[in-house]
């Protein structure tokens, strides 16, 4: 595969993004506020061989938003694997298949009103201070064995979109901040934990930024054993802090979710 350079993220829609003259081999492209940068491969080449090889090897696939022929969804997962065309398909068909058999398209705050009016999960009002959407979980609300799993991975994905829909231009990932002040054991859920992983590595790669454990009493510990392996990589990802942390590095005083305020 030839070498890969960009000089800026790929988190830019096909759309913003036109072509000049190609240059020995490569193709320039501009971003529609006049910024040049340069590719050593075509990228529109490569979404438009992509597109290709889901519809001629899966047609039964959907299109549209989240669907075989969605450019920018298949920029995003060349990207993640590294611009490899066969992996790229692979991971795109069951994202796709994913999306379509979860019924992700139809999922609204309707559609979780029951267990988000708990309270154990939202989309934060405002972006973090590296200007990232922030998806809190209140460990401490959430009760395993009174809610269907059904239930709370709606909620989970619901959330997932509705951050990823904050995310500024430039922006690529989210925030998430565990908030384990007054977690018991009846509030451990490794399942739930599990699919929640499950679903940022298969589904929504390289979205997550950072996470935070705030303020995790000595009862999640065992908890916190537990579910490392089944975060793969995104293990790296964890910070253990306390609520100054979050206040005083992740937000401003008109920013700081209402939890979190002194």
């Amino acid at each position: 595969m030839a070498l890969l350079r960009f000089r800026y993220p790929l988190s830019l829609p096909l759309s913003s993004l036109s072509s000049s003259s190609p240059a020995h081999g490569c193709r320039r492209f501009r971003c529609a506020a006049g910024n040049q940068a340069l590719f050593s491969v075509d990228a529109t080449k490569l979404v438009l061989e992509v597109k290709e090889k889901l519809e001629r090897e899966h047609p039964n696939l959907p299109v549209g938003k989240n669907g075989r022929d969605d450019e920018d969804m298949i920029l995003w997962f060349l990207k993640d694997r590294k611009f490899s065309v066969e992996e790229a398909v692979m991971k795109l068909t069951k994202a796709i298949k994913w999306h379509e058999d979860f019924g992700v398209s139809d999922l609204c705050e309707e559609s979780v009103k029951s267990v988000y009016g708990t309270g154990k999960a939202y989309v934060h009002d405002f972006l973090d201070n590296n200007g990232r959407p922030v998806l809190v979980v209140v460990a401490s609300k959430h009760f395993p064995a009174k809610q269907e799993p059904i239930e709370d991975e709606k909620l989970c994905v619901y959330l997932i979109e509705t951050a990823l829909n904050k995310l500024p231009p430039g922006t690529e990932e989210i925030l998430g901040i565990f908030d384990l002040r007054g977690f018991l054991v009846e509030n451990g859920d490794v399942q739930f934990l599990k699919f929640l992983m499950d679903v940022f590595y298969y589904y929504y790669p390289r979205r997550l930024g950072q996470v935070l454990f705030v303020d995790a009493p000595f009862v999640f510990q065992p908890i916190w054993q537990l579910v490392k392996p089944l975060m793969r990589s995104y293990a790296s990802l964890v910070r253990f802090c306390d609520m100054e942390t979050v206040r005083k590095e992740y937000f401003t005083e008109s920013t700081v979710p209402t939890d979190f305020k002194d």
